[in-house]
């Protein structure tokens, strides 16, 4: 059983139903977007969209952390080869 996809997962090790490269790039502009309008909206004194904005880029942390997981796993289990962005 390969670990870099959780179980009962559509996909494969040569043929991953996500792409984590993708992902990865998406939740870093995620995470500085969100960190960017957190800053903006608290320092226009709109608390509420701050805390909200916040919250959302720690999800984007946790999501990044997740796909590194991920990427880790299938390194460990493919070494040596190279994806693309969307693969």
């Amino acid at each position: 059983m390969t670990r870099s996809q959780p179980r009962r997962a559509r996909g494969t090790v040569g043929h991953a139903y996500s792409a984590l490269n993708l992902r990865l790039a998406l939740a870093g502009f995620g995470l500085v977007t969100m960190a960017l309008f957190a800053v903006l909206a608290l320092r226009a004194d709109l608390v509420w969209l701050g805390f909200l904005c916040v919250v959302f880029a720690v999800v984007a942390v946790v999501d990044l952390v997740i796909i590194q997981r991920r990427r880790a796993a299938r390194r460990r289990e493919e070494p040596g080869a190279r994806h693309s962005l969307f693969e």
